[in-house]
Parts: C-alpha cells; sequence; structure tokens
C-alpha cells in the first residue's frame, strides 16, 4: 500500500475547514460553479438517460431523500426530486440504469455505514422522470447485506443498459468490489457476494453512458477499467485536489470524467490521458463471481489529524504530492 497516498487522502479529509492554496492540474477545467445553497455536501452524481447533458447528483447524509436535476453545462439546478417513503439514513451514491422494459432508472444507494453495524442496507429504485419539474417520486426498495459481514460503502457501479448493480466498500486499508444478485428481490434480503479487493477510501464510480468502461475514485485519483464490473487493463487518471472529493461520473460521450466534491463549488472537467482507448469495445458479459473466503477484518482507520499544527502538515503533504504527481509520466502503471 502507498502510504504516502493514504497520508494525503485523510490530510485533505480531516482539512475540510481550511482553505489550501489552488495547484493546478493537467486537464483539468472547470465548467460551472454550483449555486444552489444546498450543494453543501455533494457526495454521488450520476448522467441522465432521457436528458441530455443533464446530472443528477445528492448531498451527504443530512440531504434527505432528495436528489437534484442540474444542467451539466450551467449547474443550474433544473428540479428537485423527492423519493417518497424512505428513511435516507446515508445516502452516498448514484447510478444509471434501465428496467426490464427498457425504461431509464436511478438507482439511490442509502449504503453509508461508517460504523459497520447495520444488519441490512438499502437499495432504491426510481424512475426517471420524463418532466424535470419538483416533483416526488415513488421507488421500489431492496434491502440487502454482505455475505461476511457489515460494511461501510460510498460507491455503487451500475449498468446503463441494464438493472444489473455491484457495490464497492470504503476501508481504511483496502474495500472490496460485490456483486448483488441479479434480480433483486423486493421480498427479502438480498446478499451481495465478494468479487474482489479494491483499493482504500472509495468515495464513488461510474459506468460509461456506453456501459463499456468504469471508473472508481478515492480522495486523489480514479482508475478506469474496460468492460463492466470486474473489468480489466485499470488505468490511472489522475484527479484535482479537493478537500473531500466524493462525487464522479462521465460526460455524455463518455470521452472525461466530471467531478465533484463536498464543500466545493465547482463542476471538473477530467480529460482521459490518451492512453486509455476511448473506441466503443464489446461489453463484458455479467460475472458470475466466485465466493471469496471472509475477509480478515480491516485495521483501524489511520488516526485524526487534529490542531493548527497538523492543519499546516497536511496543506504542506498536499501541495508536495501534487508537485510530485505533475512529474510523474502520464499512465505510468499504478504502485
Amino acid at each position: 500500500m502507498r502510504t504516502w497516498r493514504w497520508l494525503v487522502a485523510m490530510a485533505a479529509a480531516v482539512a475540510i475547514t481550511t482553505p489550501l492554496p489552488a495547484v493546478a492540474a493537467d486537464g483539468v477545467t472547470t465548467v460551472c460553479r454550483f449555486d444552489d445553497a444546498r450543494f453543501t455536501e455533494i457526495s454521488g452524481m450520476t448522467y441522465s438517460q432521457l436528458h441530455p447533458g443533464v446530472l443528477y447528483l445528492h448531498n451527504d447524509s443530512s440531504g434527505g431523500p432528495r436528489i437534484y436535476a442540474v444542467d451539466g453545462r450551467t449547474c443550474r439546478t433544473l428540479a428537485t426530486l423527492t423519493i417518497e417513503g424512505i428513511d435516507a439514513r446515508d445516502i452516498e451514491a448514484i447510478g444509471s440504469g434501465r428496467d426490464r422494459k427498457g425504461r431509464p432508472v436511478l438507482w439511490v444507494a442509502d449504503v453509508g455505514d461508517n460504523l459497520d453495524s447495520w444488519s441490512e442496507v438499502r437499495l432504491h429504485r426510481v424512475r426517471e422522470p420524463k418532466k424535470l419539474r419538483d416533483r416526488t417520486l415513488s421507488s421500489k426498495t431492496y434491502r440487502f447485506t454482505y455475505s461476511d459481514r457489515s460494511h461501510n460503502a460510498e460507491t455503487i457501479l451500475s449498468d446503463p443498459n441494464s438493472l444489473r448493480v455491484w457495490v464497492v466498500t470504503k476501508q481504511s486499508a483496502r474495500g472490496r468490489l460485490y456483486a448483488l444478485p441479479d434480480p433483486l428481490s423486493a421480498d427479502r434480503v438480498n446478499i451481495a457476494r465478494p468479487v474482489r479487493r479494491e483499493g482504500a477510501f472509495v468515495t464513488d464510480g461510474s459506468v460509461s453512458p456506453d456501459g463499456t468502461r468504469y471508473v472508481l475514485r478515492d480522495y486523489v485519483d480514479a482508475l478506469t477499467f474496460v468492460g463492466l464490473p470486474p473489468g480489466s487493463d485499470p488505468q490511472t487518471v489522475y484527479l484535482p485536489l479537493q478537500l473531500q472529493g466524493e462525487a464522479i461520473t462521465w460526460t455524455p460521450d463518455g470521452t472525461a470524467l466530471l467531478v465533484a466534491g463536498e464543500r466545493d463549488d465547482r463542476l471538473l472537467r477530467v480529460e482521459l490521458p490518451v492512453e486509455l482507448p476511448v473506441d466503443a469495445v464489446m461489453p463484458s458479459p455479467s460475472p458470475t463471481p466466485a465466493v471469496e473466503s471472509a475477509p480478515a477484518q480491516d485495521p483501524s482507520p489511520l488516526p485524526v489529524l487534529a490542531g493548527a499544527v497538523g492543519l499546516v502538515l497536511a496543506a504542506g503533504i498536499v501541495i508536495a504530492t501534487a508537485e510530485w504527481r505533475r512529474r510523474r509520466a502520464p499512465g505510468a502503471p499504478r504502485g
């Protein structure tokens, strides 16, 4: 594990209230800035399959059972969508899919579990509205748990062409990619089964609109994969520095990534490295994951930096790391 990388991640996470010097990143542009005062903790984001250029986003646990339709070119809020009859304990992710009749749907994932203690978490499926206006949406709820133990998660991956969904857990050492049953049952608790290990601190992910690639991000960078999960040929994409980057999705044409974060009013476009194939490839078949043995408990999270000295140190680490990353050749293998 790259210790420097996680030190930077934790430093960025705890330095939320301290402005850091702006550090330019290659291939990054600010698309627009959100002016909706409600967008204080953007935690998940996905693209619309019905409305070109529209994004759906949501806040963290304090945001309630609401998602927002936003113009992905101007950042203007187009509609507030309230999901009827759900608790919204800790909504952490959103994804785009299609039901068995081919109609676009949104998956809203109430999967946050900071204490790894919930006996079950929830996935809500709503039909994407044909008209964007403030309204209440009904949903179908699916309960699930993990085959080994309870986990915290902030990421789902959803196939835009079907009802297949995967979840990636967020841990301080290593997370895991889990496959949810296809089809999901609304009458019982579904079991998510492990597919493979992933990196630490995964905060969001997204499958490309054509279903041929997917991306996972953490606080520092992202990995793109060819095909549907578990994917292949991972490549690193360096992300702009954010105090708490927790949202990522694709541009409508799949040629770049869009990122957002908590306490950050920018919608950022990140160009893909030239080494990453952008021509259409055949989607990978839906995997039948082998069941892993129950993983050992992850180690305790890194100690939280505190006080003025800690914040100054965090800023220094972030700035030094940004300089190191800029000198590193694009597309270099991940350590």
